[in-house]
């Protein structure tokens, strides 16, 4: 029993070692803490049913790396024909998908697409990176977004920005239809949320681990829009993970056996070797 207890209590160091090991290694890499999230709503989904690899779903862990280890490219730049960042996609779509908090506010963090960026202008107005909107207060800028409707046109209003920030959206152009945060989402004071400070950004959704996440939603009893097919992905994908080891010893046993009886072979036939060789010295 003593021994029992002492291999468990050093099985158990192992694996809390490892955790802490893993987890100062991804904050290193990332330069932000926690380095993960995990996605609760079904506002970035791109498949509304069965959620998609690739895409962010509920239940998913997606890495965040800090704003200060990466430029923030928007839909407006990465969409932008023949800019520099055309082409530039994350998770599915053009530009890159931010995590924020509503108006710098402490409800749950939010994690939605960068549209474009407003950065005030000297002389007034607002100019739009990615787009041909310099100085403007007013007026409308149309990107090539896919709206639920089937217009390909986003409009979003310049008038609505009253200070330097991104205007945000989510990918689930079923719920989100075409509107934007700053025209539908509000903070935990009912507030409507105003274009995003640098400084309200947690970080830039960077490597997406699906499955893995909903564990820790059906914990805390926040898994009601986690889909039936990322239950059955995760099902899967433990007992992938449970049956490995088993399946791994089985091959090295097996292995191991094919070499003890070629071992085997090899020396039976040395001996027969000597043998003929020792009796044909007698005669």
């Amino acid at each position: 029993m003593r021994l029992d207890l002492h291999v468990l209590k050093r099985e158990a160091s192992l694996a809390i070692g490892l955790v802490i090991l893993l987890l100062g290694s991804m904050t290193i890499a990332t330069g932000s803490y926690p380095p993960m999230v995990v996605v609760e709503s079904g506002s970035m989904m791109h498949d509304n049913e069965h959620g998609s690899v690739g895409a962010i779903d509920p239940g998913d862990l997606v890495l965040v790396m800090s704003p200060d280890r990466h430029d923030i490219i928007t839909f407006a730049e990465a969409t932008e024909p023949g800019g520099e960042h055309e082409g530039y996609e994350t998770h599915g779509m053009p530009g890159d998908v931010i995590i924020f908090r509503k108006n710098g506010g402490s409800d749950t963090p939010v994690i939605h697409r960068a549209l474009l960026q407003a950065i005030a202008n000297p002389n007034g107005g607002w100019d739009v990176p990615g787009t041909d909107v310099v100085g403007e207060e007013s007026g409308f800028v149309e990107l090539e977004y896919d709206c639920f409707h089937g217009n390909s046109k986003l409009k979003i209003d310049l008038s609505i920005i009253t200070h330097e920030g991104y205007i945000t959206t989510g990918d689930n152009r079923w719920s989100n239809g075409c509107q934007y945060d700053q025209q539908s989402l509000t903070d935990e004071n009912g507030e409507l949320v105003t274009a995003i400070k640098d400084e309200w950004i947690m970080g830039v959704a960077s490597l997406e681990i699906p499955w893995v996440g909903a564990v820790k939603l059906y914990a805390s009893g926040t898994a009601g829009q986690v889909t039936g097919n990322t239950w059955g992905n995760l099902a899967v994908l433990v007992a992938i993970i449970i049956s490995a080891p088993v399946i791994i010893e089985m091959i090295t046993d097996r292995l191991m056996i094919t070499d003890r009886l070629t071992s085997t072979d090899e020396d039976e036939e040395s001996n027969d070797v000597e043998a003929a060789e020792a009796a044909s010295e007698e005669e």
